[in-house]
Parts: C-alpha cells; sequence; structure tokens
C-alpha cells in the first residue's frame, strides 16, 4: 500500500536518484550499504528502484535516507530534512455538510493513540544508533524529535470551526503576495522570509549562489528541477526564471544569494535549512 501523497512521492524520487549516483560514483555495492545502516536490502532495493509502495510509513523512510547518506559520506540529516513527513489534513466546508465537524474530531482522536506508539518506537530505536555513532548527538536528536511528536500531534486534532477561516485568509495573503518564502521541512530550524524586493521591471528573475561552505541545494525553475545535490566552498551557480524560481538549502549559512545582480547577503543561518521562492518584480 501505497502510503505517500504525490509530493512526498516526488521529493523521495529526486532523493533516491541523487543516492544511487553518488553510490555509483563512488563503486559501493548496495550490499554493503545495508551492512553499514542495518536496513533490509529489499527497502534499499525498493527506495532506489521506485517501489515506494513497498517502504513503510514515511517517517521511517525519513531515517532510512539519513543513514543511507551518512553510510556514503554525505549530511545525511540534511539530506533527510529534505523530506516532508508530515502532511496537513484534509479540510472540507462544514457549512454545505454539518457532520464533517464531527468526523474530523473522530478522526483526529483515532490517529493520535496510533501515531505516538510508531514514533515512540522509531525514537528508541534512532537512539541506539546515534550514541553508536556519535554519543554526542544524543541531546540534539531527542529535542527534534520531540518537537516532532508536539507538532504532529497539534496538527491531528484541528478545529474546523477555527481553523477553516484562518485557511481562507491564508489563501488569499498568498495569492496578493507575489514572492514568499515557504518552509516544507519539519525541522525547527527553518525559517520564513521574504524574498528582496526589485525597483526596476525584469521580465525574468535571475538567482546568484555562492557557496561559503558545504551544502546541499535544490533549485527549481517554473516547475522543473534543475539541481539537486551538494556545492561546496568557492563555488558559483545562476539559474534564471520566468515565473518562479525555487531555491532549497540545507545550511543556508554556507551560502550567499545575489537576486537580479543585486549585492549579495547571506541566505540564512549557519545549519539551518531553508527554502525561498522568488519571482520577477513589476512597478505599479
Amino acid at each position: 500500500m501505497n502510503l505517500l501523497n504525490e509530493a512526498q512521492t516526488e521529493q523521495l524520487k529526486e532523493i533516491s536518484q541523487y543516492l544511487v549516483q553518488v553510490r555509483q560514483e563512488k563503486s559501493i555495492r548496495i550490499e554493503e550499504v545495508a551492512a553499514k545502516t542495518h536496513i533490509q536490502k529489499n527497502c534499499l532495493q525498493a527506495l532506489e528502484t521506485g517501489h515506494f509502495e513497498e517502504l513503510p510509513e514515511p517517517i521511517y523512510v525519513q531515517g532510512f535516507i539519513r543513514r543511507y547518506a551518512d553510510a556514503l559520506g554525505l549530511d545525511g540529516t540534511a539530506l533527510a530534512n529534505s523530506f516532508t513527513i508530515n502532511v496537513s489534513p484534509t479540510y472540507t466546508d462544514t457549512k454545505t455538510n454539518p457532520n464533517n465537524s464531527q468526523n474530523l474530531d473522530k478522526r483526529s482522536k483515532i490517529r493520535i493513540p496510533l501515531f505516538i506508539p510508531y514514533a515512540l518506537l522509531l525514537i528508541t530505536a534512532a537512539i541506539g544508533l546515534v550514541y553508536i555513532l556519535n554519543p554526542r548527538l544524543i541531546v540534539d536528536f531527542v529535542t527534534k524529535q520531540q518537537n516532532l511528536i508536539a507538532n504532529s500531534t497539534q496538527k491531528t486534532t484541528p478545529s474546523s470551526e477555527s481553523s477553516l477561516p484562518a485557511l481562507e485568509s491564508q489563501s488569499q495573503q498568498q495569492n496578493s503576495i507575489p514572492t514568499t518564502e515557504q518552509t516544507t521541512a519539519p525541522s525547527p530550524e527553518s525559517s520564513l522570509a521574504v524574498a528582496p524586493s526589485a525597483s526596476t521591471t525584469n521580465q525574468n528573475v535571475a538567482v546568484t549562489l555562492e557557496l561559503q561552505g558545504k551544502s546541499w541545494l535544490k533549485v527549481q525553475a517554473d516547475g522543473k528541477t534543475e539541481f539537486v545535490g551538494e556545492l561546496t566552498k568557492g563555488e558559483r551557480r545562476t539559474w534564471t526564471a520566468k515565473e518562479k524560481l525555487i531555491v532549497r538549502s540545507g545550511n543556508a549559512g554556507a551560502v550567499l544569494i545575489s537576486v537580479n545582480n543585486q549585492p549579495a547577503k547571506p541566505f540564512g543561518d549557519t545549519g539551518a535549512i531553508k527554502e525561498v521562492t522568488f519571482t520577477p518584480k513589476v512597478n505599479n
């Protein structure tokens, strides 16, 4: 059974292609990855070949990505955080169906006790693995997992009467603002920001990235993925788009960004995961 939505499937395809490419470049056999990560070989093969219906829940898949990337010498935490595991619940109009509010409350009550045992099992197994690899990471890992559980629990018990007007207001604001930053990763390190404004009329938007250190990056131009991978210190890349250009970084503090030849500025804080959408600016 496929437990992933369409957005998660697209993210997992890009990540798995990148992992397979790195593994093949380093001439590492999949059996060696299975031995290092303690992940079953059939799960690794399902991940690499796109048979995602054979994989467990998304939260386990995120753990697979982190351990797989670490085994290849990559930044496993940053790559795993680029895969979204939280999916917002679907809301319906309570005006047309008065029973929708009661149905949402019943569903949320069912999901909470099912999610918590899975999360506790994952935390217990992950703590043991982290302790073996690096005991100093235990405190940071436990804190992140606790925040993840708290956020997921809040999202599974919404009030339909109060949340629907908020969603409508948020949708109107997004339609009225041409360029806003979106945070898709569950990590508390993510932040919201507004892309810099332009004073002249541009038909295209051009973004230049200059690396001050190593960072995992993903760049999409007009809905097409232009780049997924790691760039190191000293590298400089430029991308352009007609409608919108999305930049996502696993280490925002290592990236200097320049939009439409404006002075370069730091993309964010060191170690922070950040995503920003840029669109052309037109004077009214």
